[in-house]
């Protein structure tokens, strides 16, 4: 799935925005973190493309600035609103974490959960990287998200690691490097049966260093596509 995060300064822009993005991309990200007094109500009415609500923590790079269960709380409204997907981190508190799970069930199992881990700093040795997949996965999520922050191509490969060992075990992942040197991680994910695949819609609005707009994705999934014909 190509995934276009949404940030705004209103509601009202990021509706905008939605609209521009359902063009290309087959499931928005509402950053809701980053979208100040936002109308959550109003945002995922609006939506005519899936959505995945996240509301990300400082800890891990998020502009939300309440308490943690103020955090959680918005994303179970989402839940009750009938949001597509809700994105919660791995390291929240675990009984916040139940009680989200616990409203996504009351709400009939409609909304997917994410559970996601990153790294800004860089990318861990394979068994930290391993043990972080096993604390996603203990979530039973439908989607375990993995980033880390690349210094080298080798930061790369050992990160792409995770997907064929997640879906050996039957757990669809989302798994890629932040970073300029991350980009060819970006490239290589969907190719190994990464889930997930994050574009800006426009130039300087990624919502993650390295990300490429969804023109540049689009344009390199061309070029592949076409090369893979003319072999």
């Amino acid at each position: 799935m190509i995934c276009i995060p949404i940030a705004a300064a209103r509601t009202a822009e990021a509706i905008e925005k939605m609209g521009r993005a359902r063009v290309f991309a087959d499931i928005i990200e509402l950053r809701i973190d980053r979208i100040p007094n936002v109308d959550l109500r109003r945002l995922i009415a609006a939506r005519r493309t899936p959505v995945i609500v996240t509301n990300r923590s400082s800890h891990e790079g998020g502009g939300f600035a309440g308490t943690e269960g103020e955090r959680v709380a918005l994303l179970a409204e989402a839940v009750r609103l009938g949001a597509d997907y809700v994105d919660i981190e791995a390291a929240t508190d675990p009984g916040l974490k139940a009680t989200l799970i616990s409203t996504i069930a009351c709400a009939g199992g409609t909304t997917r959960l994410i559970v996601s881990w990153h790294d800004f700093s860089g990318t861990p040795p394979a068994e930290f990287l391993n043990a972080k997949l096993e604390e996603c996965m203990a979530d039973k999520p439908a989607i375990a998200k993995i980033v880390t922050r690349a210094g080298t191509t080798a930061d790369c490969l050992r990160l792409l690691e995770l997907i064929p060992e997640a879906l050996r075990r039957g757990q669809e992942i989302a798994a890629f490097c932040m970073g300029e040197k991350g980009k060819i991680s970006r490239i290589m994910a969907p190719l190994l049966g990464s889930s997930i695949s994050y574009a800006s819609l426009d130039p300087g609005e990624a919502s993650a260093p390295g990300q490429l707009t969804i023109h540049e994705l689009l344009e390199i999934k061309r070029i592949m596509e076409k090369g893979a014909r003319d072999e």
